[in-house]
């Protein structure tokens, strides 16, 4: 495959890490792990506020619904954690020497950067709606801030996310393509030539043309001279030890 397989160099290349760090799947990764970390942070550390004096209790600035503060938190912290894996991941696909290994990366990371994208999308349309029905109290009003900032770099997560998928991804899968390319055009060519030959164990390989370019026909003989030799002949005798 010409020392490239879905996307990666020839396995046991050395890892260089000012390279890696201005790819731009890298660059990618850090972007998507800074914005989980402003999003699940943000409604973590001030969007759970007291909503006036007279409740001591803290509530979700989301229209007071705890399943908006939940998930929005579940989806940033699966999002931290999931750019880790794949950074590290991606900082040893080099190492990778197995195919089907590489395959399986490429396929994993593409099916997670689609369900990420979707999981953001959600966020940002739960958090936003909940965020239109709430009312703004003067405790609600202390961490209005950290709820738009949430429900901003949540719809940022969603094209980050999508681009980081393409961005890693298709290279690889281009060159995957043109790789198995290569491969059926060389077993068509195999078999084109196998096809000269008998497939049978039994069949003999084409005879080789006579001098007037028409194969003999005629089996071998036995040599002229016909004569059946003597064990012993006349005038030689066997010397006695």
């Amino acid at each position: 495959m010409e020392g490239a397989s879905f996307g990666a160099g020839r396995a046991g290349g050395a890892i260089d890490p000012v390279d890696f760090l201005k790819q731009p799947q890298t660059l990618l990764r850090v972007t998507t792990w800074i914005f989980s970390i402003v999003v699940f942070g943000s409604i973590i550390n001030e969007c759970y506020v007291n909503k006036d004096s007279q409740h001591p209790e803290l509530l979700c600035i989301f229209n007071e619904n705890e399943s908006a503060c939940s998930y929005g938190i579940a989806v940033g912290v699966i999002a931290f954690f999931g750019c880790i894996f794949f950074f590290v991941v991606d900082l040893y696909f080099q190492q990778i020497s197995s195919v089907k290994d590489r395959k399986r990366a490429v396929l994993l990371d593409l099916g997670f950067s689609g369900f990420l994208a979707f999981l953001w999308f959600v966020a940002f349309c739960f958090l936003a709606n909940q965020w239109q029905r709430t009312t703004l109290t003067r405790g609600f009003s202390q961490g209005a801030d950290a709820a738009r900032a949430a429900i901003t770099f949540s719809f940022f997560s969603i094209i980050i996310w999508v681009r980081a998928g393409q961005q890693s991804n298709l290279p690889r899968v281009v060159l995957a393509l043109r790789a198995l390319q290569r491969y059926r055009l060389g077993t068509d060519m195999s078999l084109f030539a196998t096809e000269q030959f008998g497939t049978e164990p039994s069949a003999s390989y084409p005879g080789y043309p006579g001098g007037s370019g028409v194969e003999s026909t005629e089996t071998y003989q036995s040599p002229p001279f016909t004569e059946t030799l003597e064990p012993n002949p006349k005038g030689y005798q066997v010397p006695a030890y």
